[in-house]
């Protein structure tokens, strides 16, 4: 029953992450409609078509692999400068795809200003923006609805259980507690304790003590606890370097100190302005992400072809997270309530995720065209305060030659991704 579960809510899963690339492509036409760029084509899907309609000048509809979609704009490659020196072959890529393009631009589209290249900076920026903001929008909602509804689970600087015994690196799990030989244990720290300051600061949540704690290394901790109403000077102790998770990147371990307590936790509601605040911390630790994500990748199928586990904080692809949130709803280890959170919370992660790696500086990718359309701009502006002759339009169709570089590399990346999540699925539970 359990694995049927799975395999339903992993479906719907992935139903979902195919509506917020339909919006995403949303994101791009609606705005290039509004400035008049043509737009002939809004696919969901790559490949052959299942079903398409034709409204106005735009064909919408459906294609056979559904791993994405694209919305046409007409005018992406301006028209080729004459040019002396015979074309190269990468000229003659590029030469190719914009003769392509071409065929269909007619002179109307030209004097009436309905090509992509002959718009505005800003307005450029809006459209290619559009598609990510609206993975960013939809993260939002989901992640403020959750918040606001639900709530989070916040550590507070109120102790649960102290750890009496230190774990030490490679010792057993079993290895039985003889003497209490930890920080925590040794300053009389005991459950119920608030801790209200350390060393000499004062402690207004468990964030804040954790990074004290974290940037004190061996040196001496001054602990003072409220306990019964009153404030308790514990006995001073010196924290102990351990390896901890890296808070932007859990996977790698670094030295910090450590005291050797479980906080408690609490389950907190908040609003918009805590919604941008998990946003952003979630942002930084996702940028992390994404500059090791070649790096990722490869350990992945290191990890597939020697027969490893799978790292936990590895990259997935759209199939293993949709495994992951069909798991999720599938689990009895977990009430009704929190499937459903970790289900939203897991949807909302993976639309920001494609948001800011869509950000990325490099075409085909949205920010490929964003970082083109600022270059334009900068040169331009950059010609007109020095008096000399407009550059005019950048040329995009030059940058083919990266735009399937990176393109074979995300396929190449996916296509792995997909395997190792078939063969290998990440252990959840």
């Amino acid at each position: 029953m359990n694995a049927l579960v799975t395999v339903i809510f992993a479906i719907v899963f992935f139903g979902f992450i195919l509506l917020s690339i339909a919006l995403h492509e949303i994101g791009h036409m609606v705005p290039a409609k509004r400035f008049g760029v043509r737009v002939p084509q809004y696919f969901v899907g790559f490949g052959p078509t299942i079903w398409s309609t034709t409204r106005g000048e735009t064909e919408y509809g459906i294609k056979w692999i559904p791993l994405g979609g694209f919305v046409r704009l007409l005018g992406m490659y301006p028209p080729a400068r004459a040019s002396r020196k015979p074309p190269g072959r990468l000229a003659q890529f590029a030469e190719g795809a914009r003769a392509y393009e071409w065929e269909t631009i007619t002179p109307d589209d030209v004097a009436n200003e309905r090509l992509f290249y002959q718009k505005k900076t800003w307005q450029k920026l809006i459209v290619m923006a559009g598609g990510p903001m609206m993975n960013v929008l939809i993260a939002f909602v989901i992640f403020w609805a959750i918040l606001g509804l639900h709530g989070q689970w916040q550590a507070q600087p109120t102790v649960a259980a102290v750890q009496q015994c230190i774990v030490r690196e490679n010792q057993p799990a079993d290895t039985p507690c003889v003497t209490p030989d930890t920080p925590a244990a040794a300053s009389g720290i005991q459950p119920g304790d608030t801790i209200v300051e350390f060393n000499g600061t004062a402690i207004t949540d468990y964030a804040q003590l954790q990074g004290l704690i974290r940037a004190n290394l061996t040196g001496e901790a001054r602990v003072v606890v409220e306990r019964g109403g009153q404030r308790v000077a514990l006995t001073p102790v010196n924290t102990v370097i351990s390896g901890v998770p890296d808070q932007l990147d859990p996977s790698k371990r670094i030295a910090a100190g450590w005291f050797g307590i479980t906080p408690t936790s609490v389950l907190v509601k908040g609003g918009p302005v805590e919604t941008v605040q998990q946003m952003y911390t979630m942002s930084v630790q996702s940028l992390v992400a994404i500059t090791q994500f070649p790096v990722k990748v490869y350990n992945v199928v290191a990890d597939l072809v020697q027969g490893k586990p799978r790292d936990i904080y590895g990259p997935l692809s759209i199939v293993g997270a949709s495994r992951a949130a069909g798991e999720v709803v599938a689990s009895d280890a977990i009430t009704v309530t929190d499937k459903l959170v970790l289900f939203g919370s897991l949807l909302a992660a993976v639309n920001l995720f494609l948001a800011l790696f869509n950000f990325v500086p490099l075409p085909p990718l949205d920010g490929g065209h964003i970082a083109g359309a600022l270059w334009e701009s900068a040169r331009r502006g950059w010609a007109k305060l020095f008096h000399r002759p407009d550059p005019g339009h950048f040329d995009t169709a030059k940058l083919l030659p990266v735009a399937y570089a990176v393109m074979g590399f995300l396929i190449i990346s996916g296509g792995a991704l997909i395997v190792a999540d078939i063969v290998s699925p990440m252990q959840l539970f």
